[in-house]
């Protein structure tokens, strides 16, 4: 597990200029897997929720907003996921005895919402969603550089708040490929959070949105607080407890992903009763924890918010007008 370096969001400096040949290795490769693919077409529509760059930009609160507006579209979506950070390889319909370390932390936690299904090949992924979960959409968690299965509709996920950051292919940066190459196979993006790296998006379709709380009534101002997240930019998640009034006695910063063990969890109980203070994490955090450590921690959950949805639900209907029926 990698936490994701301070210099990826900062102008280009000497890391980047070290891991320069690095990243053109990487490049060359990204690109190769590219032309080399041959995508396999399945048996509904596909929709890629995915982004250019590694980290948190909000994709899961924009899986969970768009299996709401497929539903209510009448659409029957079902979730399909690699189960980063997960044993089985699957194709496996996720249940509700399934637990992170089988599935991935995004894929039980999504299951609350639609029927996800966890697949290494995403090929023999869909033939699951659809012969065993009865999709009729297919709604891609990640995937977008994976050339195998064939996308109907791609969704490119930006977080506003840093955009590309500096502009530079792994290791040397966040990307996964360069922007360019990525924008020709986009259909259209969402920014969330801001503006940053909307120039570089040109003409492709835009719509925006905010992730938010979720109103739940919980008085957070004043709470002391020992706040732990492992996503892809933890201090997104402290600054929210900081716009809620909540008082951070502490943070702890983890990998995307980063498993918890008994050892950590015990040392921050410890000191949350020491300080007096609450725990709280993250959604997804919360899906890695044992269940019996749940009632020592207060889960935040968020929600996407669209403020222009306007492309986004223009390309949602005519995705959904491409459903064969049955």
């Amino acid at each position: 597990m990698m936490r994701t370096p301070k210099f990826w969001s900062r102008p280009p400096g000497w890391q980047s200029f070290l891991l320069s040949p690095l990243a053109m290795i990487w490049g060359i490769g990204a690109a190769r897997r590219q032309r080399e693919g041959q995508p396999r077409k399945a048996d509904c529509p596909v929709l890629c929720v995915g982004n250019l760059t590694v980290g948190g930009t909000g994709k899961s609160p924009t899986v969970i907003l768009l299996v709401e507006k497929l539903r209510a579209l009448g659409a029957s979506p079902v979730i399909l996921s690699r189960g980063h950070g997960g044993s089985v390889d699957g194709p496996h319909v996720v249940t509700e005895a399934d637990t992170a370390a089988k599935v991935g932390d995004e894929p039980v936690m999504l299951s609350a919402f639609a029927p996800v299904v966890v697949a290494r090949d995403r090929v023999d992924g869909a033939r699951c969603a659809v012969e065993q979960a009865g999709a009729d959409i297919i709604v891609m968690d990640d995937g977008f550089q994976d050339p195998s299965l064939h996308k109907d509709l791609s969704l490119l996920v930006v977080d506003g708040q840093i955009g590309f950051g500096n502009g530079k292919l792994l290791p040397a940066g966040p990307l996964r490929e360069k922007v360019a190459d990525g924008l020709v196979r986009a259909d259209l993006a969402l920014l969330i959070g801001g503006q940053a790296g909307r120039a570089a998006l040109g003409a492709l379709p835009v719509s925006t949105g905010t992730v938010a709380p979720l109103a739940t009534g919980m008085p957070w101002k004043g709470l002391r607080v020992i706040a732990f997240a492992g996503i892809g930019r933890p201090e997104k998640f402290f600054d929210t407890l900081k716009e809620l009034g909540a008082t951070i006695v502490r943070t702890h910063a983890f990998a995307d992903h980063e498993p918890y063990n008994s050892t950590i969890l015990d040392r921050m109980r410890g000191d949350a009763k020491v300080a007096r203070a609450q725990l709280v994490t993250t959604e997804k955090d919360a899906a890695r924890l044992p269940r019996g450590f749940l009632k020592f921690v207060l889960p935040v959950p968020v929600r996407l918010t669209l403020e222009d949805g306007a492309a986004l639900d223009a390309a949602l209907t005519e995705l959904v007008g491409q459903i064969t029926p049955q």
